[in-house]
This record gives C-alpha cells, structure tokens and sequence, in this order.
C-alpha cells in the first residue's frame, strides 16, 4: 500500500502540505507505513477491527432495528498533533473550562452576568440545561465540570476552533484508551517511531479528581450508569474497571440517615462520591422528573447537605448550550478579562431579530443547528440541502427561533484513512477531555473523530463515524524537514 496516489484535493490534510509533500511530522510515519509488506497494513487494520469487537469495544444507537450495538470503527493511520499546537490548544481548553465554570456558579447565586446584560437572561432561563432547582448549590470547591470535553475542528487555513462545550456526561474517553492500547499491539513499529505523550494514565487522574471532591479518608466511590442499553455502556464499565470502583445503577443505591448507600453482598454500604453517568432530569425523582427509574430518590437533598459529591453537578448543562455557546468569547472577557485562545465559530443566534434575518436570507451557504439536539441530529447543511429541505428548516426557525443557530459550512481538515486497498483523506474533529480537580488536566489529544462516509462532515459514529488514535508529539520529537527521498515507496 503506497501514498501515490493520495491527493489532499485542496482541503487541509493533518498529514500532507499543499504542495502534496508530507508535513515534517509525518514523513517518518509514511516511511514506516510504505515499509510493511504488501497488503500487511490492510491485514493489521482487519486484525484491529476484530480486536475491537472481540474486547466488546462497541456502542449502541437509540432506534437502531438492526440491533443495539456496533464496532466503533477504527483508523489505523494515527492523527499526529505536534506539540507546538497542543499547547496552544490546552491553555485554551483550561481557560475555556475556568471561564465555564465561573459562569455555571455566577448563575445559580447572584446572576451578575445577567444583570450586566452581558449574557440575555431569557437565553439562560430557557435553556433545557438550566435547572430551577439547583439555585444555591454550593458544589464541593467550587467546581461544576469535573469532567468536560471540548470540541474542537481545523478549518481550512488551519485555524483550531472551538465547535461545542460538552459539561454534563461527554462520552468517547474509552475509546481514546483503547484506541492507544490498540495502535501498541497491532502497529508497534509506528507507535515506537515517535515520542507520544501517553494517555493510559486518565483513569488514575480520573480518580484522583473524584476523590478531591471528598474529605473522607478512602471515600467509596461508583459510577452510576442508565445500564447496558446505553450507548455508553461499554465507556461506564471500562472505566469503572480501569478505576477499580463499582459499577451501579439507581436501583443498586438508597438513601438513608441522610447518607447515599450501596447494597452490597454484605449489607449496605455508605458511597461517598458519584460518578453519574445519567442525566440531570433522570439523577432523582424526587427532585427532578418525577417517573425516571434510573436515579436515587433522594439524592439531590443529601446532597445539598454536602454528605455525597456527585461530578459533574447537576445543572452545568445550561454552559454546553448550543445558544449558550455563541457567547462564551464574551464570558471569558467578563470573568478572566482575557481575550479567548481559541476563537469559536462565527455563530448566528436566530433568537436575535438581526442574526435571524440573516440566516433566513442565506440558509444555503449555513448549517443550521437544533440547540436541544445532539449527536448531529437535527441539522441542516445549507450548500447540500434540497430547497424544500431549506424551506421547512425555515419555517421551524420563524416557530421557535431560540432553538436555532446557525454557523458558516466549514471546511473540516482531513486526515488519511484506509479506503479497500488505497489511502483516502476523510473530515475530522477531536475531543479533548478536561478533567477539573485540584488542577486542570487535558488528555493529551482526545478522541479524534472521522467522518467515515466520503465528502462527509458528519463524524458522530450514530451516523457512520469512526475514531483514531490521537498522537501528540513530545518537544522535540520531529526534527526539522530533510530532504525528501525521490521515491519514498524504496524508503526501507
């Protein structure tokens, strides 16, 4: 399997300049791929794939009459970030998450960035994130997202912008995990090129930032799932495995004596921190929606007593708002007084009259987002969109403007993916993982998504994504360019 044939096609491609020479980061990895015998790549990328499913590294998709999980397709060919750009991006992800967390909190006491009209309060009150009930919560130190993941894509003169805020349960870090432990066994050769920064060490810091949240000696810890109907199920139990804490659901816990307890084989036990992996409404019925089944009646007032910590808090889902987003720029600038690292997309909000007229009048060069979906549901792309397709999303706008934004159609970078028999360039993103405790940690690199499908900007794996290993480059570790060998396929 050669590069000869691969064309970047003008968009910007992670591995490939302009010009169609590889960047200096990626010439050892072409050499180390275009080295292996004939077909043995293709070999190695099927022998991963069965890997994969073989270790239950799966998920599920709601609706899906085919059945409930699938293999979370894989890329062999690994994304490299270099180090430069990485600590650029994790200055901007720790002032992203500071700024998010000072709004979270400001929110829910003395409202001063409403007051101050930086932020429309009838943005926040509407919101389906914000919750009337966690008025005056006061989360142990401080902190709301203990745990976020950021979205972030490379437009086409390389800048990194922020896509999406991810507070309440982001999913995705298992397959980072695995993704690494994958690359080790089935391609050593390439993983022993490059210095990678590690990422095995997240369930440990995981833990570590769980346990800042408590002041008992050894607290006990679980992570409460939905179940294994889940789409996530396989992430819940992974991590509860790599942690060496107990996996459980609302049915496995109760309240009592104003405590959180576990039933155990030999009894009750007391449970100090939660991991909750389910969402706001569904956390305690007797707080929130009154029929869920997957949570802890009770949960929210021991709480409230400050005798369980739960990450995230319940209530920060209000900052991954998609409207919400468009002004985190101005969020920055009011609590760190500092202009943002990484810009976001220019973002249209069609509660604004203005904003509004103007998507409606351009509806086919913008994507248009459903601020209560998710998973890239519900959006339209304005350049691939029928008239008709365009016409109904106009009338959905004019019914409920404050469900809608709108953004330009970006032009995703690409990276080389296996296609047959041949390498062809694909769209990405990647989701950074922050984890908020006694300090701010980024994962170096993330999870990188691949919009498997050709042409395609979709990367979510509900609609036919698929994922990389994420490799962030050590100081150091590329040497500047060298002269490129005339025929790389005789590289040894």
């Amino acid at each position: 399997m050669r590069f000869a044939s691969y064309n970047p096609e003008g968009f910007y491609d992670e591995m490939f300049e302009s010009t169609g020479q590889p960047r200096p980061s990626a010439l050892l990895l072409m050499k180390k791929i275009q080295a292996l015998p004939d077909r043995e790549f293709e070999r190695r990328q099927q022998a991963a794939e069965g890997d994969l499913m073989a270790k239950g590294v799966t998920f599920s998709v709601y609706g899906d009459d085919a059945g409930i999980e699938r293999i979370f397709p894989f890329d062999a060919i690994p994304r490299l970030i270099e180090s430069a750009d990485w600590e650029r991006i994790e200055r901007g992800l720790r002032q992203r998450v500071v700024a998010l967390n000072c709004f979270i909190n400001d929110i829910y006491h003395n409202q001063k960035i409403l007051k101050d009209t930086v932020v429309p309060g009838e943005l926040v009150y509407s919101s389906k994130g914000y919750l009337k009930p966690c008025m005056g919560l006061s989360p142990p130190k401080g902190i709301w997202c203990h745990v976020s993941g950021i979205d972030l894509v490379r437009e086409s003169d390389g800048t990194i912008y922020v896509l999406e805020d991810n507070l309440r349960c982001p999913s995705g870090v298992a397959y980072v995990l695995g993704n690494r432990q994958l690359m080790k066994s089935t391609f050593p050769e390439l993983f022993d090129a490059y210095r990678v920064r590690p990422v095995d060490d997240y369930p440990n810091r995981l833990l570590e930032t769980l346990h800042y949240l408590s002041d008992v000696p050894n607290p006990t810890t679980v992570i409460l799932s939905p179940g294994i109907y889940n789409s996530a199920y396989f992430e819940h139990s992974f991590l509860a495995q790599q942690m060496g804490v107990q996996l459980v659901e609302g049915n496995d816990l109760v309240v009592s004596d104003d405590f959180v307890h576990m039933r155990t084989t030999k009894g009750f036990q007391r449970v100090d921190i939660i991991y909750r992996r389910i969402n706001d409404d569904c956390l305690d019925p007797l707080t929130f929606k009154s029929d869920s089944l997957l949570g802890v009646p009770g949960l929210m007032t021991v709480y409230r007593k400050g005798r369980v910590a739960l990450a995230n808090v319940p209530g920060n889902g209000v900052a991954d708002d998609k409207v919400i987003y468009a002004y985190v720029p101005k969020i920055i600038k009011y609590y760190l007084d500092e202009e943002p690292i990484l810009p976001n997309v220019p973002t249209y909000v069609c509660h604004d009259p203005e904003d509004r007229a103007y998507v409606l009048g351009n509806l086919d060069k913008l994507v248009v987002k459903v601020a209560s979906e998710s998973g890239g549901y519900g959006m339209m792309i304005g350049p691939h969109a029928t008239k008709r397709q365009r016409d109904e999303c106009a009338e959905r706008i004019k019914a409920d403007p404050r469900n809608y934004l709108a953004q330009p159609t970006l032009v995703l970078s690409r990276v080389p993916c296996i296609v047959d028999d041949h390498f062809e360039g694909r769209h990405v993103d990647l989701r950074p993982y922050i984890l908020y405790g006694k300090d701010i940690y980024a994962t170096p690199g993330g999870l990188t998504r691949v919009a498997l499908v050709k042409g395609s900007l979709v990367v979510n794996s509900s609609q036919g994504g698929g994922s990389k290993d994420t490799w962030v480059l050590s100081k150091g570790t590329v040497p500047g360019r060298t002269k490129q060998p005339d025929n790389l396929a005789s590289v040894p």
